[in-house]
């Protein structure tokens, strides 16, 4: 399994980013996506879930603001950034579950993680 993630870039607050990251090597409709970040100096944490039937989760900082899809034809799943603020700056990680269907938030549930993408949110 290969995850390849994209996107990711520097934009002043307010501004807005869109993540995709392609699976490759698994079938991709089954399965449970998650975004995660990390900033410096933080534990990584969870953003974004979406099952294999598009049932999403979202945590609290981001809920409102970000949007996660899937487009299975594509192997890919998004995500939108809207609104950015300057704490939303990490690196920004894709992840699979191959044992969940529902959406999940833990991260120690993900099997395969993709190399991450750096997001950079100024004042």
């Amino acid at each position: 399994v290969q995850l390849q993630a994209s996107g990711g870039g520097s934009v002043q607050a307010g501004g807005s980013l869109r993540l995709s990251c392609e699976a490759i090597g698994i079938t991709f409709t089954r399965y449970v996506m998650g975004w995660f970040r990390q900033a410096p100096g933080k534990e990584r944490e969870f953003v974004a879930t979406i099952s294999g039937s598009a049932n999403t989760g979202y945590s609290d900082s981001v809920k409102d603001r970000f949007s996660i899809s899937r487009d299975n034809a594509k192997h890919t799943v998004n995500l939108q950034m809207n609104s950015l603020k300057p704490e939303d700056t990490a690196v920004y990680y894709c992840a699979v579950a191959l044992d969940y269907a529902r959406a999940i938030k833990a991260a120690s549930l993900y099997n395969c993680w993709g190399q991450g993408t750096q997001v950079t949110v100024s004042s």
